[in-house]
């Protein structure tokens, strides 16, 4: 009988109004982090974020944009991933619900996908049919407000959208409001229900963007895109409730020059969070104490290239793969599983305006 294998194919999601004709797919060599292209999918619009439910296996993309079909909202696209070889068949799409989605996720059984509305400021839910396309939303919520920096924050900003580890709770961070708005999962009726503590907020001005869950689901974590700063927060499981524990900055104390936050993830050993720079164009490292969730700066590492705006982490923990938007790059770090810190192995891929990261292992 042949070796049974693990292959993982890396899917990368881009902006679509340069040189970029869609979503890329690469392999990755487990031993260097090296990316091989593979295929790719064309045909949709700024697929900037994607999510992927690997049981079937299928992907979910949004189209980042202002109109769809001659209405005022962006999409969501489904494709089939074929286990061979990893490339991707369209299967349909349908409205996101409001302008500009920029992000989305898989619920834990595989029967929603949940979208982020940035333009629009609200979120939605849709069904998953049981060949991987999608249905029109089950629930659609508009957000309401807005923060104190009248430029950025005149009103509600959808930046991501996030399920916990238990599968009972949604998290969406809001640029807008500087809060992060708690939804009840209700996958029975297909509905975003508000908790019944609603959400938690952050220091004004802070500009949520995107959140991640310890494996140990006692702990969270925001990046803040405009205060340059990584909120931590004790979660509360039973009852999706975030307490604030700290906030750190992402940034070394001597630097001046303007920077945005982007992507955040924690390391699947648990013990490391990073986040990215844009400006500083840097990755920030911190340890996790495993008792409180407090963070402590392991400080930055450098992106070899320009504007990191996501990065992921591979499923062994082994490699961080940093998107460089506007240098048109995909630079892989070693990780060290001891200290946390980063190692650039020498490998880069040129993919044009990268903007996410997503990883599936695929048995050949």
């Amino acid at each position: 009988m042949p070796q049974i294998t693990e292959t993982v194919y890396v899917y990368v999601g881009t902006y679509t109004s340069g040189q970029s004709q869609g979503i890329y797919v690469y392999r990755l060599d487990p031993s260097s982090g090296a990316l091989s292209p593979v295929s790719q999918a064309t045909g949709i619009q700024h697929p900037s974020f994607l999510a992927i439910e690997p049981r079937r296996p299928c992907l979910y993309s949004v189209s980042e944009v202002a109109e769809s079909g001659g209405k005022p909202t962006g999409a969501v696209s489904a494709f089939a991933i074929d286990p061979r070889t990893g490339g991707l068949t369209f299967l349909n799409h349908q409205s996101s619900g409001g302008r500009g989605p920029c992000h989305l996720c898989v619920e834990r059984t595989g029967r929603y996908v949940l979208v982020a509305n940035y333009s629009g400021g609200s979120v939605a839910m849709l069904p998953i049919e049981p060949d991987g396309r999608l249905a029109g939303a089950s629930d659609f919520v508009q957000h309401q407000g807005g923060s104190v920096d009248p430029r950025r924050q005149e009103g509600p900003h959808a930046h991501s959208i996030q399920v916990d580890p238990g599968n009972r709770y949604a998290f969406a961070a809001d640029l807008g409001l500087d809060k992060v708005l708690v939804y009840r999962l209700d996958l029975a009726k297909g509905k975003l229900r508000p908790n019944d503590e609603p959400w938690a907020s952050v220091k004004p001005g802070a500009g949520p963007r995107h959140f991640d869950f310890h494996p140990s689901a006692s702990f969270a974590y925001l990046i803040n895109e405009m205060g340059n700063t990584v909120t931590a927060f004790r979660y509360e499981a039973a009852r999706g409730v975030l307490r604030e524990v700290q906030m750190v900055s992402t940034l070394p104390a001597d630097f001046s020059a303007t920077s945005h936050c982007a992507d955040i993830h924690v390391a699947p050993s648990g013990r490391f969070v990073y986040g990215s720079n844009r400006g500083h164009d840097s990755i920030a490292v911190f340890a996790i104490d495993p008792a409180t969730g407090r963070l402590n700066s392991l400080g930055q590492e450098s992106t070899r290239g320009k504007t990191p705006r996501n990065f992921g982490i591979d499923p062994t923990g082994t490699f961080l793969l940093a998107a460089n938007q506007d240098t048109n790059s995909i630079v892989t770090f070693r990780i060290d599983a001891e200290t946390g810190r980063l190692a650039a192995t020498g490998s880069a891929a040129e993919v044009p305006t990268p903007v996410c990261v997503q990883f599936l292992p695929l048995r050949t």
